[in-house]
């Protein structure tokens, strides 16, 4: 990992934990090791290193939705989206703390970014929803919009906060826990009864498939 790599990992670090006007470009180079000057030699200034650091979650979904929406069809698709989504944040717990600071911090900032990155997405996989309503697989009293930022909600702050709020059910309250009951919540919401009868045949097809 190159100096701006480490840069970045160790902004969203510290972004996450201490927002933006709690952290400064000397704890950032502190952390990585390097000197400011250093630091300001590929990011001119603070705001462009917290541009920087959302631009490469945001950017993330751009490179990786369209291959994800091409690769799978049915509940295949929403299996295939969901397990990213969950992935990308559990991998690195400060992605999702980050956003969600920046949310409550920085409102008007995330309102536009959002609206910019990932609004667009949501419209296309809301159009697949409505597919599946119009297939009898998926509920036709969801909305696509709504029930996509739910989750999306739901993933972040339950990652975000996972390790103080899973505490409270003891020794088993791991994070791998949490997130099997958020994905069975989520799939069971959306899906009719029908659908996941469906969705259990098809992936009892592929199995056999793959032992043949």
């Amino acid at each position: 990992m190159d100096a701006r790599e480490q840069t970045l990992d160790a902004a969203t670090r510290l972004f996450a934990a201490q927002g933006y006007g709690g952290t400064s470009l000397s704890a950032i180079a502190d952390a990585v090791g390097i000197r400011k000057a250093s630091l300001l030699y590929h990011f001119p200034s603070k705001d462009a290193l917290h541009r920087a650091v959302l631009d490469q979650i945001l950017e993330h979904w751009s490179q990786v939705l369209p291959r994800l929406l091409e690769a799978a069809a049915g509940d295949d698709r929403f299996d295939a989206l969901l397990h990213e989504v969950v992935r990308f944040f559990v991998d690195d717990p400060d992605r999702a703390r980050l956003v969600l600071r920046e949310v409550l911090d920085r409102p008007d900032v995330m309102r536009a970014r959002l609206a910019e990155a990932v609004a667009p997405w949501m419209a296309v996989i809301a159009g697949y929803i409505r597919k599946g309503q119009g297939t009898g697989e998926i509920r036709e009293d969801a909305d696509p919009e709504a029930y996509l930022l739910h989750v999306i909600h739901l993933v972040i702050s339950g990652i975000a906060t996972a390790d103080t709020l899973g505490s409270v059910l003891g020794e088993g309250g791991d994070t791998q826990r949490l997130v099997r009951e958020l994905e069975r919540m989520a799939k069971t919401s959306l899906f009719t009864e029908e659908g996941l009868a469906r969705a259990r045949e098809r992936r009892a097809d592929k199995e056999d498939e793959a032992a043949e």
